[in-house]
């Protein structure tokens, strides 16, 4: 069994697509596969200097993180979560956002104790 997180971005309480320059900016100098990348790639292998990687895809309702391992490639997962002003929902379903973030939540979904569980996808957080 694999663990994947959702990155998720709202403009206006939509959903939005991810902007892809802060993606390559945050995730470029992490490639593990560099020679096969593309400049319109929206998979990416990364691997952070202690070696530990993950599988990043982008869709246009957000960003899938799969196996992430532990170690410092949390740090470019926080990165670019952060960089890009995403959400970010865990296995459980639990959200993880910055406070001012919240108010681009449905007010049903502003709730810090609010969980997701068996929602999927951007429809679920508004």
């Amino acid at each position: 069994m694999s663990y994947s997180l959702g990155f998720y971005r709202f403009l206006d309480g939509e959903p939005a697509k991810p902007d892809m320059d802060v993606v390559r900016a945050v995730l470029s100098p992490c490639d593990a596969a560099p020679e096969k990348a593309a400049e319109d790639d929206t998979e990416f292998w990364i691997r952070a200097a202690d070696g530990s990687e993950a599988e990043v895809f982008v869709f246009d309702s957000g960003i899938g993180v799969e196996r992430p391992q532990a170690g410092d490639v949390w740090k470019i997962i926080i990165e670019l979560a952060d960089r890009l002003g995403a959400a970010i929902v865990i296995p459980d379903g639990t959200l993880l956002c910055r406070k001012p973030w919240r108010a681009m939540l449905s007010s049903s979904r502003r709730s810090p104790s609010k969980s997701l569980r068996g929602s999927r996808g951007p429809s679920a957080l508004r």
